[in-house]
């Protein structure tokens, strides 16, 4: 395994490819690191998130992520290898609403065969089983994800988001609807379950007073320049 997780260097994206919204001179994770990086609402962290995932591709410049030259991927290959290698922790956890939690949890072994392959369980049901249970909700594996709790559906998208060992952990603004001690609990068993999979965490926030439980922290002011 490489030692670096992400590599960028000299990026610049832009949706409008006359108008560049965010330039990267450069940004290194390390593998098996928590890395917090924070800056201001409409800085460009969730633009940064999805070069970094491949949903976006630059214009120009390096994006290696877990081995691979994302620019020099095809769209198609990019959403394999993001399926495959990364799990990503949403704002507003996206959840599918009409599946139970049980099924939620799942989803990404049957849509990915290497997420299959990496689970410690002899069955995706079983893995299932033994997450939820990790998490506190062996209760509700049957229950639709719209009658959970918020807090209840923030565990529902970790384990997802774990489930199949993903080499690399993206979590976006997932604690902004948190008060500070479910802050705290939330971030312990994300770490618990990144530590147990081994898997890089990337968490992304505009609070501050989360960077201190993290090894290392990054601010988007100092590896890019804004251009919008």
């Amino acid at each position: 395994m490489t030692s670096e997780a992400i590599h960028l260097r000299n990026v610049v994206f832009g949706y409008d490819r006359r108008t560049p919204v965010l330039r990267v001179d450069e940004l290194t994770v390390e593998t098996g690191k928590r890395v917090f990086l924070y800056g201001p609402s409409g800085s460009g962290k969730t633009t940064l998130l999805g070069l970094i995932t491949g949903v976006l591709k630059p214009q120009q410049g390096s994006c290696t992520v877990l081995g691979k030259e994302m620019t020099k991927m095809s769209a198609p290959a990019r959403d394999r290898h993001r399926g495959s290698e990364m799990g990503y922790i949403f704002q507003s956890f996206n959840l599918i609403p009409y599946l139970t939690v049980r099924q939620n949890v799942a989803l990404p072994c049957h849509v990915h065969k290497r997420r299959r392959q990496q689970i410690v369980a002899p069955t995706v049901g079983k893995e299932v089983e033994r997450l939820v249970g990790r998490l506190g909700l062996e209760a509700y594996l049957d229950r639709n994800v719209k009658k959970l709790s918020t807090g209840q559906q923030q565990r529902v998208a970790i384990a997802r988001a774990v489930i199949g060992k993903p080499s690399l952990v993206i979590a976006d603004e997932p604690t902004s609807s948190l008060d500070s001690d479910r802050r705290a609990d939330f971030l312990e068993l994300l770490f618990e379950v990144c530590d147990e999979a081994r898997a890089t965490l990337v968490f992304v926030s505009h609070d501050r007073s989360l960077m201190e439980r993290f090894e290392e922290r990054v601010a988007l002011s100092e590896i890019s320049r804004g251009c919008a």
